[in-house]
């Protein structure tokens, strides 16, 4: 099995280096000071679970690697549209794409039987920019719970959780899936294939829809938002509309709302990725996030006003940041 990681950072490296591991062909697409470590030193994964180091081919030229069967997107969502370059190289006929990103994925109607079958949203695929440059029929879904950082150039640090959820937009059970699954197993990973990987999206997308925004707007940890009462009845509303919208789509995810929150507390003193990205001046990630689901809930005549004033704020401080590192 031949894999290319593109957007080989904390989470691709990490899954490259199990890869690797497991005796499959994996090449690392990465760059700057993060490349040349992963060059002469390969990667360097540090867990509770037990360290490890795999030395995988790592470099910025995607041609260089030629076709694979698998390309691993590590990338953030919101440079998806621009990963055509990247990506075209690694392509063959029967080339799978494993799309490990948070929120509603691109494809999310691709395959899926119904009246909205096919149908692009603007939010995720702004005129079809994302599906030119990733065609959803190559689409893999994939829904990660491990939590990892890059503590240097080379080393990735894994915090905890080790399942990788993957499916079909057509929620069959295919051969690619289980070949995947397989070897991410042979790793030392979970990744099971779920037949409806889209249940899996809503059951994290309920964390990343509500901590994620409003850490960024508050700078505060997972646990502090848990602890402030307001800030917990915010995200239990912004949670709850969620699973309205979900149920409008047909997805009813088997899992609480204060389960979900009692999972968040647990995480501790943690700054989502959201805030994480807002104190290194990165654009946010919150198309797929908000934007998608307030998308979701005007096709399916859903009330969502916590929702829409949260994603207001949130875009404006995304759009006044943005203009600030200009």
């Amino acid at each position: 099995m031949k894999v290319a990681v593109v957007g080989a950072g904390a989470i691709g490296a990490y899954v490259g280096a199990a890869l690797h591991r497991a005796g499959a062909d994996v090449h690392l697409i990465a760059r700057g000071a993060h490349l040349e470590a992963l060059r002469s030193h390969g990667v360097r994964v540090l867990s509770p679970r037990g360290d490890f180091e795999g030395r995988p081919h790592a470099t910025d030229d995607p041609a260089e690697v030629g076709p694979v069967d698998y390309v691993f997107l590590g990338l953030k969502a919101n440079a998806y549209a621009a990963s055509g370059p990247l990506v075209a190289p690694l392509l063959h006929e029967r080339t799978a794409l494993v799309a490990a990103q948070n929120g509603i994925p691109w494809w999310y109607f691709h395959g899926l039987p119904g009246r909205h079958s096919g149908r692009r949203l603007q939010s995720v695929d702004p005129g079809g920019s994302v599906s030119r440059a990733l065609p959803p029929e190559r689409a893999i879904g994939c829904v990660v719970y491990a939590a990892t950082e890059l503590e240097a150039p080379g080393v990735v640090r894994h915090l905890e959780g080790t399942r990788f959820s993957i499916g079909e937009p057509d929620m069959t059970v295919s051969r690619r899936c289980l070949d995947f699954s397989e070897a991410m197993q042979a790793g030392g990973l979970k990744c099971p294939v779920e037949p409806d990987v889209r249940n899996d999206i809503w059951i994290k997308l309920l964390g990343n829809i509500s901590f994620n925004p409003i850490s960024a707007l508050s700078r505060a940890t997972m646990a502090e938002i848990c602890r402030h009462p307001d800030a917990r009845g915010l995200v239990t509303a912004m949670m709850r509309e969620t699973l309205e919208v979900a149920a409008r789509l047909g997805s009813r995810p088997q899992i609480s709302i204060e389960r979900r929150l009692a999972g968040a507390e647990r995480v501790g003193e943690h700054k989502t990725s959201t805030l994480q990205d807002l104190e290194r001046g990165k654009p946010l990630e919150l198309d797929v996030l908000l934007a998608a689901v307030v998308e979701l809930a005007e096709l399916t005549g859903t009330a969502v006003p916590t929702l829409r004033a949260i994603h207001a704020v949130a875009d404006l401080l995304n759009r006044t940041t943005s203009r600030s590192l200009k």
